[in-house]
C-alpha cells in the first residue's frame, strides 16, 4: 500500500545536482542517485537501488520514472509491456510539473511515439538542463532511432549550461563521446572519453566510445591494446560486457585474425540458456561477419537460430528483425526464415513506427537474406543496394549497421571479381580495396554467396 505523507514542496529532498524529488526521503533519494549513476556508467546494481528506493518511499516519483525509462529504452517488446504497470502506480502519485513531463515521455514511448517523447524529453532539458536522466533518456532514443546528429547536438547544448563541478558531468562526456564518433570526429570524440575517464575511469561507456573511435578511425590493433588495457573496468560489473567483447572480436576480424574473434565468440558472445536481446544481436552479427572470413560456424548458428525463435513474432524492431534473419539465413533454417517474412508482411501492413520501418527497411533487407539462402544473388543485391541511403533508420551504431553493408559488398564480389585475378579485400568502413595473394576457405556462407556454381567468392575483410 502507497504510504500518504507527502513532503511539502519545499522540504522535498534533491538530486545531487538540485532537482527536488516528490515523495522521496533522503535515503531513498541517495539510493536513487547511485541508482542513475549506475545506469548512466552501464554498471550494474541500478535495480537494487531501485529496490530500496521504493522500500523506502512508495510514492518516489523519479524512482518509479527511472524503473520505466530502463525498460522502454530497449528493443524488447516484454519490456515495453513490463514498463506500463510502473507507469500506472506513478501516474497515482503527486508530482510537479517536471515529473509530470518525464511522466509523459514514458506513456508517448509506449503509444509508440518517439518523436513525442523526444519533444518532451527536449522541452525538459531546456527548462532544467541540469536533469541527467532526461538527457540518458533521450541518448538512448536517438540511438534506437539512429538520430545521431540530434543526439550530438542535444548533448552538446547541455554540457554548454551543465557546470564543470556538478556531478555526472562524466557521465555527459561519455555520451558526447559516443555522439561525436558516430558524427564522423574521431579526434574530438577522443578527447571527450579521456575527460570522461579522467572523472570516473570505471565509466565502462566512455570505454564504449573508445572502442568507436578506434573502430571509425580505423585503428584496429590499438582497439585491441586498448580493450585488453582496460579489461578490469568494463568487464567486472557493467552491463556492456558482451558487447564490449563484440567490439574486441571486430578488432581481431580487421586484424585478419579471423580465429581470434571465433574464439572471442565462443568464450563471450555466444547465447546462453536466456540471453537478452541485445546479447542476441551481438552473436549474429559477429557470427554472421566471421562467416564471411570463410569459416564454418553452422553448428555454432543452428544454436544461434534456436536461441532467435522466440523473438520472430516481436513486431517492434526492424533491427532485431534483420538480425534474427541473419542467424536464421547462417543456420540454413528455411522454416524460420519463411515464418519471419511472414510476420514482418502482416507487420508492413499496421500504422506504426515498426509497420513503417518494415515497409522500408526490414521486408527488404529479410528478402535480401532469403535470396541469398536460395543463392540468388542477382535479386540480393538491388534489395540489399536500396537499404544503404535509408539504413539510419534502422538504429544503432554505424559498426553494428555494417553488417549489411558487408553483406552487399561480398554479394557484390561474388558477381564482379570472379575472373579478375587475385583477390581483392574490403576495409570495414571504407570500401578501400587492397590486393593480396592469400585465399580464403570455401565454407557454407562463402558458397551461398557465390553468383554461380563455377563461379569464385573473393573474400571480404571486416
Amino acid at each position: 500500500m502507497l504510504r500518504t505523507h507527502h513532503p511539502s514542496p519545499s522540504r522535498r529532498p534533491r538530486d545531487a545536482r538540485g532537482i527536488a524529488l516528490s515523495g522521496a526521503t533522503p535515503a531513498a533519494a541517495q539510493a536513487y542517485e547511485r541508482a542513475l549513476a549506475a545506469v548512466c556508467a552501464w554498471r550494474e546494481g541500478a535495480e537494487a537501488q531501485l529496490d530500496f528506493a521504493l522500500r523506502e518511499a512508495p510514492g518516489f516519483v523519479m524512482a518509479h520514472a527511472l524503473r520505466a525509462y530502463q525498460l522502454i529504452c530497449s528493443r524488447d517488446p516484454q519490456h515495453h509491456r513490463a514498463a506500463r504497470p510502473v507507469l500506472e502506480a506513478a501516474l497515482r502519485l503527486r508530482a510537479d510539473r517536471c515529473e509530470r513531463i518525464h511522466l509523459a515521455a514514458i506513456g508517448a514511448a509506449l503509444e509508440d511515439d518517439l518523436e513525442c517523447m523526444r519533444a518532451c524529453l527536449d522541452d525538459l532539458l531546456d527548462e532544467q538542463p541540469h536533469d541527467v536522466l532526461a538527457l540518458q533518456a533521450s541518448q538512448s532514443i536517438d540511438y534506437l532511432l539512429g538520430d545521431f546528429a540530434r543526439m550530438l547536438a542535444r548533448v552538446e547544448s547541455v554540457l554548454r549550461r551543465f557546470p564543470a563541478e556538478l556531478p555526472m558531468r562524466g557521465s555527459l562526456l561519455a555520451m558526447q563521446a559516443f555522439a561525436l564518433a558516430e558524427n564522423g570526429d574521431p579526434a574530438r570524440a577522443e578527447d571527450a572519453a579521456h575527460a570522461a575517464l579522467e572523472i570516473n575511469p570505471f565509466d565502462a561507456r566512455a570505454h564504449h566510445a573508445m572502442a568507436h573511435v578506434f573502430e571509425s578511425d580505423g585503428r584496429p590493433s590499438e582497439g585491441i591494446d586498448w580493450m585488453r588495457e582496460h579489461q578490469g573496468a568494463w568487464t567486472h560489473g557493467t552491463t556492456f560486457l558482451t558487447h564490449g567483447w563484440w567490439h574486441t572480436a571486430l578488432f581481431h576480424l580487421a586484424m585478419h585474425d579471423g580465429g581470434g574473434a571465433l574464439a572471442i565468440y565462443d568464450r563471450y558472445v555466444q547465447v546462453t540458456h536466456a540471453p537478452a536481446l541485445g546479447g542476441l544481436i551481438d552473436a549474429a552479427s559477429l557470427l554472421w561477419r566471421i562467416g564471411l572470413r570463410g569459416h564454418d560456424v553452422s553448428a555454432r548458428a543452428a544454436r544461434l537460430a534456436d536461441a532467435w525463435e522466440p523473438h520472430i513474432d516481436d513486431g517492434i524492431c526492424s533491427f532485431g528483425d534483420l538480425h534474427a534473419m541473419l542467424a536464421f539465413a547462417l543456420a540454413g533454417d528455411g522454416a524460420r526464415a519463411r515464418r519471419l517474412e511472414d510476420v514482418l508482411l502482416h507487420s508492413a501492413t499496421r500504422p506504426t513506427r515498426h509497420g513503417a520501418t518494415t515497409r522500408e527497411l526490414g521486408l527488404p533487407g529479410v528478402r535480401a537474406l532469403r535470396a541469398l539462402m536460395r543463392g540468388d544473388t542477382m535479386r540480393a543485391i538491388p534489395l540489399l543496394a536500396s537499404l544503404q541511403p535509408r539504413a539510419h533508420r534502422l538504429g544503432g551504431s554505424h559498426a553494428q549497421r555494417n553488417v549489411m553493408h558487408l553483406t552487399l559488398l561480398a554479394a557484390l564480389d561474388g558477381v564482379r571479381l570472379p575472373g579478375l585475378g587475385g583477390r581483392h579485400d574490403r576495409v570495414a568502413g571504407g570500401g578501400r580495396r587492397t590486393p593480396t595473394s592469400k585465399s580464403i576457405p570455401r565454407r557454407p556462407l562463402a558458397r551461398l554467396l557465390d553468383a554461380s556454381p563455377h563461379g569464385h567468392r573473393q573474400g571480404v575483410l571486416i
